[in-house]
């Protein structure tokens, strides 16, 4: 089983399943000759793996990709960039007594169901959160791609629970904040919201069940004029790019749902030229008008669901059986996905933009 989006003409297929032996990722139409460090990628993939402070699942995967095609003597050659991702770490067992039973949030029943009861159970099989590796990989190539361009890409924590962190400055955020939340353990603009959110976290692990959160993205150095109008706008590319990411319930752009319950005088980002470049005084587009870049950082938030694998005793049925039943989830399980979600939303921005310069 494979996952293909095609944006523009670059196409990103992630392949394998949580516990068999490797996923992986196919990028194709990237363009040849570019160099690629590696050390940048593991950099980037490493902001994905498992924290060791109890914010997270214990499962330790080294996530060092292998490139089998598309890459030689340090540069793509053109042909499609295909690299895998040995999953080292599988505790396959923990699955065995409810393999049959739906878990709460998970994909085990619809996915029983569209395949034919021929899917892989174990950890979620392809719907588990464990392919945003691959995702992460394509996001961590494009970002050098989008480096040579000069646009930078981040996100952090917005919330987690209710504490939250503050916000990109929607008009003044430039690439050097950017770069500065990408090296924190725990990516905040506010460090002294790290204490508070751990708290959050910690108290929902205690209690056996999990908390959700927000990841804010931007983007700065994208010029005016990517995108287009209707189906293949701006925010459509983002937003098929960031739902890749199973824990994402909404996305909003700029001030997003609150433009429902302001004035147009008050939504509307008033023009001026500062003899260089046309420029808003607000953002509250968040950089994107009719689909279309307008030269302003491009900003965005996304809402991260809580993990659905709890500790917690819950009803639910056995899809094989057709019998209501109850369940108990062992095993590994983050008890807040947002963290680990933060490079994974860069990464899909990432390659929503790159796709604007295949």
């Amino acid at each position: 089983m494979s996952s293909t989006i095609n944006l523009g003409n670059l196409s990103v297929s992630v392949f394998g399943e949580s516990h068999g032996p490797a996923i992986g990722v196919v990028i194709d139409n990237l363009p040849a000759g570019k160099e690629l460090s590696l050390d940048k990628i593991y950099e980037f993939m490493s902001r994905r793996a498992p924290k060791k402070d109890g914010t997270s699942t214990f499962r330790n995967e080294k996530d060092m990709p292998e490139i089998l095609s598309g890459f030689y003597k340090g540069k793509t050659t053109g042909e499609a960039l295909c690299a895998i991702i040995g999953n080292n770490d599988r505790h396959s067992s923990d699955y065995d007594s409810i393999s049959s039973l739906a878990r709460p949030g998970h994909a085990d029943y619809t996915g029983y169901v569209r395949y034919n009861h021929s899917n892989d159970l174990r950890g979620g099989g392809h719907f588990s959160g464990r392919l945003t590796a691959p995702l992460v990989f394509a996001g961590a190539v494009c970002a050098q791609f989008l480096e040579d361009s000069g646009i930078t890409t981040a996100a952090h924590i917005y919330s987690v629970g209710n504490e939250r962190d503050r916000e990109f400055d929607p008009v003044n955020v430039d690439k050097d904040i950017l770069n500065k939340v990408k090296t924190r353990y725990l990516p905040l603009i506010d460090e002294s919201a790290d204490e508070k959110m751990r708290a959050v976290i910690n108290e929902a692990r205690e209690n056996k069940d999990s908390v959700g959160g927000i990841v804010e993205c931007a983007a700065v150095g994208v010029p005016a004029g990517i995108g287009s109008p209707v189906f293949d706008g701006l925010e459509n590319r983002i937003s098929q790019a960031v739902f890749a990411v199973p824990a994402v319930k909404g996305i909003e752009f700029g001030i997003g749902f609150e433009a429902a319950a302001i004035f147009g005088s008050q939504n509307n980002d008033e023009f001026y030229t500062d003899g260089k470049r046309i420029k808003t005084r607000t953002n509250n587009a968040g950089g994107i008008l009719g689909g279309i870049s307008n030269g302003m950082p491009l900003i965005f938030r996304t809402a991260i669901k809580p993990t659905p694998s709890i500790a917690k005793i819950q009803n639910t049925v056995d899809f094989i059986k057709n019998e209501n039943a109850v369940i108990e989830i062992k095993g590994r399980h983050d008890p807040c996905i947002v963290p680990r979600a933060v490079p994974c939303v860069e990464a899909a921005l990432n390659i929503a933009l790159m796709s604007y310069f295949c």
